[in-house]
């Protein structure tokens, strides 16, 4: 399908999913915390979920879960220039039926969708709280996505456990050094932390991402520590795990 890529756009290819997404250096590009969130999430294959991606930037983590499963997705971004990145890589790979975006902010989520109706829902949410230097990012689409300008963490879990079904999972891509908050709102929003890993560029630097698995209203007993996510080697090559993730089985 022939698609109109704007003038700092370009196409990169999700290897493992098949997948084309339109980028863009200066507005927003996916990098590797959705695909890490991507492949953590646990979607069913059938075809009657409810699939909700909140903070969907250009839509890379909604486009992926779409090859796990037959159920629709639903994708939800506050920026209408990224809205439209999305719906333009949607068209180019043919998943028109199968993927939404909805143009909203994340607060306002249940306007879109039935509360207690979602199944699994996935978010890279933006990871930074907001400073003077951010709110004055000469970049506002870079300051949006990566700033707590237009939803925080307690809005976040507060949202996400709003729509979920009981017993529905959340699966969230964040950073370490907000851990403890993170626990602290998740449980005050009745989403009880059932699987942490903890994400290393190298096996010798500190973590610098994190993936976590809720479950609303879950039992609070049964957390599990997964095992450490090692991203590159000592000689700068992927890890066989997250070269899979990337590429898929080549």
């Amino acid at each position: 399908m022939e698609i109109q890529l704007k003038e700092d756009e370009r196409i990169d290819q999700l290897m493992q999913y098949d997948l084309e997404i339109i980028q863009s250096p200066s507005v927003f590009s996916f990098s590797l915390d959705a695909v890490l969130l991507g492949d953590f999430a646990k979607v069913p294959k059938h075809d009657r979920a409810r699939v909700v991606d909140l903070c969907s930037g250009n839509g890379a983590v909604a486009l992926m879960l779409s090859q796990k499963t037959n159920s629709k997705v639903v994708a939800m971004e506050l920026q209408e220039r990224l809205v439209d990145m999305a719906e333009r890589s949607i068209k180019l790979n043919d998943l028109e039926d199968q993927v939404e975006m909805i143009h909203s902010d994340v607060n306002h989520a249940t306007e879109h969708i039935k509360k207690d109706s979602v199944d699994v829902l996935t978010c890279n949410p933006p990871y930074f709280t907001v400073t003077e230097e951010s709110r004055q990012n000469p970049n506002a689409h870079l300051a949006i996505a990566r700033h707590e300008l237009h939803l925080t963490l307690k809005e976040l879990m507060t949202v996400s456990a709003g729509l979920l079904k009981t017993k529905g999972k959340a699966y969230f891509v964040h950073r370490p050094e907000r851990f403890l908050e993170i626990m602290d709102e998740m449980r005050a929003a009745r989403l009880a932390p059932k699987r942490i890993r903890f994400v290393y560029p190298k096996p010798d630097r500190e973590a610098n991402m994190l993936l976590i698995e809720g479950i609303k209203q879950g039992k609070e007993s049964g957390l599990k520590i997964l095992p450490p996510l090692y991203v590159f080697d000592e000689n700068g090559n992927y890890y066989p795990e997250v070269r899979r993730m990337i590429y898929g089985n080549e």
